[in-house]
């Protein structure tokens, strides 16, 4: 049973481009730069499934028995052996700790910044952090520490709320000849941001004041990502701390912030900034920044302050792109003027998918759901090709968004014995449980169109999808029709999927590069 777990482990570790995954780095290095890797040699499998057999079977056995079993099993060791055992233990530590250790006494393997760091990433996962903060002392002293490992240490100390050995972390490395440096600080805190540690990253960073002071780089991260948690209230202690210290906002930080204020409901805060932007700093705004605010005046319904936003951004030189033109076509769509939208859109020269589902989804809240699925013909026939949510969009609104999801555990029991009453033919019995079943207070549960194109999706629906279509021809449902065979010529399988983009890339290839080759010939 065991090398049988192991053997499925093991499969995806033969393919030799994840073995370049897992050996290499495509992070930068820090000044003091560590031993080269070892050069990558293929892995035998049978060697690396008795090596994983041994550290699992005796991962608690004397270091005499292990050692020698090791020796025994695999004369020959190297890094890459070493980190595919690493891959094989994603969250054991003890497994590959005590396989460390013996490689420590082998005469021939040296160990690098690679195999460290996967090590270390193994121990962070399973939490065992004073094992974890011995082998940080000892990168320190071997000197292989780099940017990659600030990340993961940083990180895992984080999770771990340790808060004061993220700090003590920097001092650590400054001991051992790694000195405090503001682009290592900003990385970390990146990082951290990105996962969501956004006050471990604030503690570190004010921790750390005297040593690393930040820069507005620093504070731009710590304020995208209070505004990424949604806490406006820190995210703007750092604005005002960031103006406090002379740093000049970048616009990237208004346009979180305004973003952030949007989110939240808080429009009229949101529309002060960017007024502050337009009396200050006009010539620092961008398209960015216009179409932001024309995307969510168009979602509150002011179509004249659009149109005047939409001037100013054309009299300043910059053009709008589709996604901004999309949010102002949605816009008249949802406030009926079909016209004026309809002339927008023919208007741009090679629309995108988000100006068709600016169409769609407007045409669609109108109830003009033929009208809809006739741009999407018209998407298709341009070679614009659909995405999961044109299909989900258009089938709501053919067929509706019709119960609420069910509170009951047991909603999903009784579709599935309503279902199975319906095709054995007792349709009075699976009457008489639905109406026994909402007079006791079961809501209607929800259809869920993504689970139904998810279930489907596979050889076996691409027929089904044919079949349907046919069908629905049959009683003169062709919009419907439609859609659903698309669906099953171009999205019901991952291959399909696969070629649909390919054909198009290759049809954007042809209509912009054979004409230039024409013109060269």
């Amino acid at each position: 049973m065991l090398t049988r777990r192991l053997k499925t482990l093991l499969k995806p570790l033969s393919d030799t481009h994840l073995r370049l995954i897992a050996t290499e780095s495509t992070h930068p290095h820090l000044d003091n730069p560590p031993n080269p890797p070892n050069r990558i040699t293929p892995i035998d499998q049978s060697v690396l499934l008795r090596v994983c057999t041994i550290l699992y079977q005796q991962q608690n056995s004397p270091d005499s028995r292990l050692h020698s079993s090791l020796s025994s099993s695999s004369p020959s060791i190297n890094p890459e052996l070493f980190l595919q055992v690493c891959n094989t233990f994603p969250y054991s530590w003890r497994p590959i700790y005590r396989f460390f250790l013996y490689t420590q006494k082998l005469p021939h393997f040296t160990h690098n910044s690679f195999t460290f760091n996967k090590m270390l990433d193994v121990i962070g996962k399973s939490r065992n952090i004073d094992v974890f903060w011995e082998t940080c002392q000892e990168m320190g002293k071997l000197g292989l520490v780099n940017d990659k490992t600030f990340r993961i240490v940083l990180k895992t100390l984080a999770l771990a709320r340790e808060l004061k050995k993220c700090v003590e972390f920097f001092h650590l490395m400054n001991g051992f000849g790694i000195g405090y440096k503001s682009e290592t600080l900003d990385k970390v805190v990146e990082i951290l941001c990105k996962d969501k540690l956004v006050d471990e990253a604030k503690f570190v960073t004010f921790k750390l004041k005297e040593w690393v002071k930040p820069n507005g780089v620093t504070y731009k991260r710590l304020i995208w990502g209070f505004c990424d948690v949604g806490d406006l209230i820190e995210a703007s202690k750092i604005w005002n701390l960031m103006v406090d210290e002379g740093f000049e906002l970048d616009v990237e930080v208004v346009e979180t912030m305004m973003e952030t204020l949007f989110k939240t409901n808080k429009y009229d805060e949101a529309m002060k900034v960017f007024q502050m932007m337009r009396v200050k700093r006009m010539d620092d705004l961008r398209l960015s920044s216009y179409r932001l605010v024309i995307k969510w005046m168009c979602k509150r319904g002011k179509i004249e302050q659009t149109n005047g936003m939409f001037e100013e951004m054309c009299q300043r030189g910059i053009q709008a792109d589709n996604l901004t033109l999309a949010s102002i076509i949605y816009a008249l769509l949802a406030r009926g003027r079909i016209g004026k939208a309809y002339r927008i859109a023919e208007g741009i020269e090679k629309p995108n998918i988000s100006v068709y589902h600016g169409l769609i989804k407007g045409l669609l809240r109108l109830r003009k759901a033929s009208e809809a699925t006739q741009v999407f013909r018209e998407m298709i026939k341009r070679g614009c090709e659909p995405i999961m949510h044109t299909y989900i969009m258009l089938l709501q609104g053919h067929l509706g968004k019709r119960g609420r999801k069910g509170y009951d555990p047991l909603v999903n029991f009784d579709t599935i014995f309503v279902g199975g009453l319906i095709k054995a033919g007792k349709r009075l019995e699976a009457t008489k449980y639905v109406e026994r079943t909402m007079k006791g207070g079961m809501e209607v549960p929800r259809f869920d169109y993504n689970k139904f194109l998810h279930y489907y999706s596979n050889e076996e629906g691409v027929v089904m999808f044919e079949e349907v279509s046919k069908k629905l021809r049959e009683v003169g449902l062709f919009d419907l029709a439609d859609i659903l065979e698309r669906y099953g010529q171009k999205m019901a399988t991952r291959d399909r999927r696969r070629e649909r983009v390919d054909l198009t890339m290759l049809d954007t290839i042809t209509r912009h590069e054979l004409p230039s080759l024409r013109e060269g010939q």
